[in-house]
């Protein structure tokens, strides 16, 4: 059973994390998709499980899809579960330089894969941080995040 790792903080999910998850889901039996407390964001703006939850909710039309929490290494998780490839996202050049270093860590300290799928066009933008700044001052981010995803930023602003 070919099993996909898909690492993120998802703070919050946008609509290409779940191009990157879809698309990649097509490819293996099963895809972890694995939020993240990433130690380089002193904050976040959602809770983990608030994450897990948002995640859940928009990849729950995609039967092999499972979502999971970790801290620690993400090569121990990965063994852990079986995983045969971390799936990364990259939506542009500079995105590779940090996942090109990562990709080789996580090869050295366990022997697996990673795999790099270029974000779709349309998507190629998109980022939780400026999907965040876009919905803390007001903005319009409905055509960047699933509906449940654009409520919740909507709700948690609104304090």
């Amino acid at each position: 059973m070919a099993i996909a790792l898909i690492p993120g903080s998802f703070d919050p999910v946008t609509l290409g994390h779940v191009d990157i998850i879809e698309r990649t889901a097509a490819h293996f039996d099963e895809v972890i998709a694995a939020v993240i407390r990433n130690p380089q964001k002193s904050q976040t703006l959602f809770t983990l499980a608030e994450r897990e939850q948002m995640l859940a909710d928009v990849t729950a039309h995609l039967g092999n899809v499972r979502i999971d929490f970790f801290k620690g290494l993400l090569v121990d998780f990965a063994r852990e579960h079986g995983v045969n490839a971390i799936v990364k996202g990259m939506r542009a050049v500079s995105d590779f330089d940090y996942e090109l270093q990562m990709a080789q860590m996580n090869y050295k300290l366990a022997r697996i894969d990673t795999l790099f799928m270029p974000t779709s066009p349309q998507h190629s933008f998109l980022s939780s941080s400026l999907v965040r700044e876009v919905a803390r001052f007001g903005g319009d981010v409905s055509s960047m995040v699933p509906p449940v995803v654009a409520q919740r930023l909507k709700e948690r602003f609104a304090r």
